[in-house]
């Protein structure tokens, strides 16, 4: 039977009652201790939508996904009219005019949706993954190693015959007019694909992710794949899933602290890597390195503390891949590239139209950058990823006073 609320006004007791009535200090890392009003009608169905850290984390990050799409169909129907009409430009071809104002509109439209998020969750909106330290730096050290990783992977293949370089296609002011309007749109790209996969969707699962639940998602991504995915690119999918099998579900075995974020990881990744299947010519190499690579982001922010390097790296890789080198982008060739390149050989050394990401090359890059991330930052103790939740208490509230953790669930 549940205690009745006393009243909270002072009693009379008698001297030296007052020190053994006071409660104890909670343990560090338990919960706060909070008043909540009595249930009525549906506790149960409180507690599938109400956690200890306020809403479950599934529903925000459903809620998060609807509000995003929301803003975007809104923006991108008012912004469609607005190049067809007024500046006569078509959305559907790959230009910085057309990628700028589409990277834009998601860029807000996700910025729309983690502000409500973050005032439902009683949050700021750079609490995902958007502070932490050196955060200048880390970014303009992801430029430069985004650069560097793309261009390594150019330069294998151009060794080996797999790709050709013509002419250069810009020059004069050309050369610099495009090379900033693409690295706007490519920053806009970092800002979205980050903003939306690493920061908050990575954050929010984290918290309350589970390796039933995170096998649940990456299952049925691969089961959508499988029914409604033409093409081989759904067999880099498939392939991300069954690596990540193993590490999550031992992590699971263990109960390691921070398996939350891990299994997130897993998740977010093959995610990330699904959504590139829609994109044209793209084969299951491809599919799989815009995973892989996204779980080196991942880690980034793990070591880091923040999404920065991330953010930095991811652009600059898409602007050298596109802008300098002019090589198709997961199966886009831009207009308005400084060099002209063209693959050569098998489409499993050249990438074919996917460009060098869909080449066999990519998978020693991606370990090249994921060392390079280590080597800079790995030597670290793993930074703090927690934002407290003024109401709810901070996210790192899941051991208790008996050092026992809490499950859990999304």
């Amino acid at each position: 039977m549940e205690p009745e609320i006393q009243s909270l006004a002072p009693r009379a007791s008698a001297p030296g009652a007052a020190e053994a009535a006071t409660p104890p200090e909670p343990a560090f890392g338990a919960e706060p201790l909070t008043l909540r009003p009595p249930e009525s009608g549906f506790p149960g169905l409180h507690q599938v939508f109400i956690g200890n850290q306020g809403l479950r984390a599934g529903w925000s990050a459903v809620l998060f996904i609807l509000l995003s799409f929301l803003f975007m169909f809104n923006l991108g129907t008012y912004v469609s009219l607005f190049l067809r009409k007024i500046l006569h430009i078509r959305s559907d071809a790959f230009t910085p005019a057309s990628a700028i104002l589409g990277e834009v509109i998601w860029v807000l439209a996700i910025l729309a949706a983690g502000s409500i998020m973050a005032l439902l969750e009683h949050r700021r909106i750079v609490d995902y993954h958007l502070v932490g330290p050196h955060r200048l730096l880390h970014f303009f050290s992801g430029l430069a190693v985004g650069f560097a990783a793309l261009s390594a992977l150019v330069g294998a293949m151009a060794w080996g015959g797999w790709l050709a370089f013509g002419p250069v296609a810009l020059s004069g002011a050309q050369v610099f007019r495009f090379g900033a309007l693409w690295s706007v749109a490519f920053l806009m790209t970092g800002f979205f694909e980050e903003g939306s996969f690493r920061c908050y969707l990575q954050f929010t699962l984290a918290r309350g992710i589970n390796f039933w639940w995170a096998l649940a998602l990456v299952a049925a991504m691969c089961g959508s794949g499988f029914l409604f995915t033409e093409g081989q690119g759904i067999w880099g999918v498939y392939l991300v899933a069954v690596l990540g099998l193993a590490p999550c579900f031992v992590l699971h075995l263990i109960h390691a602290e921070g398996a939350g974020f891990w299994q997130a990881a897993w998740v977010t990744s093959a995610c990330f890597g699904f959504i590139h299947t829609g994109n044209n010519g793209e084969n299951w190499i491809g599919i799989f390195s815009a995973a892989a690579i996204g779980f080196v982001f991942c880690v980034s922010i793990r070591v880091t503390g923040s999404a920065w390097w991330a953010i930095g790296c991811h652009a600059a890789w898409d602007w050298a891949e596109t802008y300098f080198y002019g090589t198709a982008d997961s199966g886009l060739v831009a207009q308005g590239h400084y060099l002209n390149t063209s693959p050569a050989g098998p489409v499993l050394w050249s990438g074919g139209t996917d460009g060098p990401e869909g080449s066999v090359l990519i998978l020693p890059t991606v370990l090249l950058l994921l060392l390079a991330v280590l080597v800079l930052y790995g030597r670290r103790k793993p930074a703090a990823l927690t934002a407290p939740n003024p109401q709810f208490g901070s996210l790192r509230a899941s051991t208790a006073a008996d050092g026992s953790r809490e499950p859990q669930t999304l």
